[in-house]
């Protein structure tokens, strides 16, 4: 074979890791293998997943009562107060038709997502026009949202509600904006303002993604996984340090070996975490602007702490070794890859769970709203019951790009 033969070939194989239906596909089979106890670092209880069920609900019932639960996707982040900020924005400043509304929301939502890898237990923003103090990933919302009214991505004073000036953010900019002080320290600021940089470099204005994704429509209509698919080609680049095939980089994709292929995709768990939070959070803006997008549970779930944190606090992801509740763990590690992988392929099998609790259908209740009423929130509270700083159950090492 040669050179030039190979690289095609990996090539391939590298874009059989960008989707939705990859990182469900080796997730699952990573859990099959769980379920067998051919993990080192983790044991399944599945029985105790009934739990998990009971409690997601319980939290859906408790917020929503009606269960009219939204998407989960950063929007919510921006409802402060019983406020819609955003929705204020709109309507002080009305756009010229809902393509440059929509434009402008890729905008805000596409760099705000990607500042938004935990925060740490000790940051908190404080905003002040509603006077409330917020932390984790509503403070980091609010934070960006004020950003980029502001005009700080925008190269035009007079048209602040734009991001054509992504390449300039450093890390003093983005700490002055976040008020970032030695008493109020964020995780990882250096690498969220390369990560916004880099994204300025690659992609420039985010909102060209608007257009590439209404030109992906047939009939109006636009599968959520396409947005997914679109996302990962065009961030590709962005990402710090990821591992690469065929020239092309595979971001938030590891290595874990008891995944096992006989290909040059051996060992790879995609898990694109922050892409399909990014996906889910786009659907509501290409709605918006008359997009409609289907197959939305063809996203999975989120290998995300609180996600991922429920399981554990719920007992159905066990360590086998307890010391490592104590141990700080790098992101690339088999232990952290196995609990992400894992939360993806439980996330799956909790749905329909919650949903016969509910008495709710799939097709009234997808997945987006299972995480937003839901799986998230009851991470949350398991960890504010278990732990006095609510972090989650794992120490991860990271550099701000991942969780």
């Amino acid at each position: 074979m040669t050179i030039k033969n190979k690289m095609g070939d990996e090539r391939d194989l590298a874009r059989s890791l960008l989707s939705a239906a990859a990182v469900r596909g080796r997730a699952h089979e990573l859990l099959a293998i769980a379920l067998e106890d051919g993990l080192a670092e983790w044991q399944v209880d599945l029985d105790r997943l009934t739990y998990a069920a009971d409690v997601t609900a319980e939290v859906v019932r408790a917020n929503y009562p009606d269960l009219k639960v939204r998407f989960h996707a950063r929007w919510r982040h921006f409802v402060v107060g019983g406020r819609d900020l955003w929705a204020e924005q709109v309507a002080a400043h009305p756009f010229a038709d809902r393509d440059e509304a929509a434009r402008a929301a890729f905008d805000l939502v596409i760099p705000s997502v990607l500042l938004d890898a935990g925060a740490g237990a000790a940051w908190r923003y404080r905003d002040a026009a509603t006077g409330v103090e917020l932390g984790r990933s509503e403070g980091l919302g609010v934070a960006s949202l004020r950003m980029f009214q502001a005009g700080a991505f925008s190269s035009d004073p007079a048209r602040p509600l734009q991001a054509d000036a992504l390449a300039c953010v450093d890390a003093d900019l983005l700490a002055e904006a976040f008020q970032v002080t030695p008493d109020n320290p964020l995780v990882g600021l250096e690498g969220r303002a390369a990560l916004v940089r880099k994204l300025g470099e690659v992609v420039g204005r985010p909102a060209r993604l608007y257009d590439l994704m209404a030109a992906r429509a047939e009939k109006g209509r636009l599968p959520a996984p396409v947005i997914l698919d679109v996302l990962l080609a065009e961030l590709g680049p962005i990402w710090p340090g990821r591992i690469s095939l065929g020239g092309l980089s595979l971001g938030d994709c590891w290595r874990h070996p008891a995944l096992r292929r006989a290909d040059a995709t051996d060992g790879l768990v995609p898990l694109h975490k922050l892409s399909q939070w990014l996906a889910y959070s786009l659907i509501e803006p290409l709605q918006a602007a008359g997009v409609e997008v289907t197959d939305i549970d063809g996203l999975t779930g989120l290998a995300e702490y609180r996600n991922g944190g429920l399981f554990v606090d719920a007992g159905v992801l066990v360590l086998k070794d307890p010391a490592d509740a104590e141990r700080a763990h790098p992101v690339d590690g088999p232990l952290v890859v196995g609990w992400r992988a894992l939360t993806v392929a439980l996330l799956d099998r909790l749905a329909p769970l919650v949903r016969a609790r509910l008495g709710v259908t799939a097709e009234d209740f997808p997945l987006a709203r299972v995480l937003e009423g839901g799986s998230w929130a009851a991470g949350r509270r398991l960890a504010r019951e278990r732990r006095a700083d609510a972090g989650p159950p794992i120490a991860v090492i990271s550099d701000g790009t991942v969780f």
